[in-house]
């Protein structure tokens, strides 16, 4: 019985989050291990259902980059990556857009298996983010910053509760494709689509003081806080485009950011339905 009574209690206290969040939209980017691992995989796409059927809006903008980095191998060809970035020539660039439309298609199939709608988009073939050449790292050849993004394809889901699924390869001017990375795709659309909250899954726990300890978890941030720990070397490397990424869409009119554990089991309503939350939570 008291089982039944502390079920119970997790209701009750996710009534006032569903209550807030629904009928609005919040983006989730989604990557690395939560991508690569399906018992991981399936909790992801699980929690986004869950959310759908209590009226909340999810957005999914999902990268690939192992298997992006898998696919290039198997052709023979090493990938090389400058600043976190990955120098992309046309042959390259096939390989991202062949590579991210096939696992699009299979993140949408898993989450129509489970019994939400889902539909797969492109941010070029959409015409979603629009892009220019980057080039502040040098010529890393077809690797685009965006510059605007066309949020009706997606509004045209939400509006519906159908989950857009959205790849990130932009496209300039003149029509060309370009790889675009993750984070910077979720932010802009982010502030574009004026969501409630962008949500990054990664595969730590969240923003650690000491990286080499999990208990140091730093659970809330502003953004002024963030940018000294940049400085300070306590966020390195992969985290930092996570944290910038954040520090955009706050920035843009985003409420809030978050960067999540994706290996924790239903991280996702963790963070959105319960007190406590799990991860980082970042603010202005």
């Amino acid at each position: 019985m008291q089982e039944l009574v502390e079920k119970a209690n997790i209701l009750i206290e996710a009534l006032p989050y569903i209550k807030k969040f629904r009928g609005k939209e919040v983006l989730i980017k989604y990557g690395g291990a939560a991508l690569t691992y399906q018992d991981i995989r399936e909790n992801v796409l699980q929690d986004l259902v869950f959310m759908n059927y209590v009226g909340i809006k999810p957005i999914l903008i999902h990268g690939g980059g192992n298997f992006i980095t898998e696919n290039l191998k198997k052709r023979g060809v090493q990938s090389r990556f400058v600043n976190g970035l990955r120098v992309t020539d046309r042959d390259t660039i096939q390989v991202v857009v062949e590579t991210l439309a096939d696992l699009n298609k299979s993140i949408v199939h898993d989450i129509n298996k489970f019994g939400a709608r889902a539909i797969g988009l492109s941010g070029h073939a959409a015409e979603i983010l629009n892009v220019v050449k980057h080039t502040s790292e040098g010529d890393v050849g077809y690797v685009g910053e965006v510059i605007s993004v066309n949020i009706m394809p997606m509004k045209e889901l939400t509006e519906f509760n159908i989950i857009p699924v959205v790849y990130p390869i932009g496209i300039d001017d003149k029509g060309e494709d370009y790889n675009v990375n993750a984070d910077e795709a979720a932010a802009k659309i982010a502030i574009a689509m004026g969501v409630q909250k962008l949500m990054i899954l990664t595969n730590v726990k969240g923003i650690l003081r000491d990286p080499s300890d999990e208990a140091s978890l730093m659970s809330s941030l502003r953004v002024e806080e963030v940018q000294n720990l940049i400085d300070k070397k306590v966020i390195t490397s992969g985290m930092i485009p996570k944290v910038k990424a954040c520090m955009t869409a706050l920035l843009g009119g985003v409420k809030k950011a978050h960067i999540i554990d994706g290996r924790i089991k239903h991280s996702l309503l963790l963070e959105i339905f319960t007190d406590q939350g799990i991860g980082t939570e970042i603010t202005l």
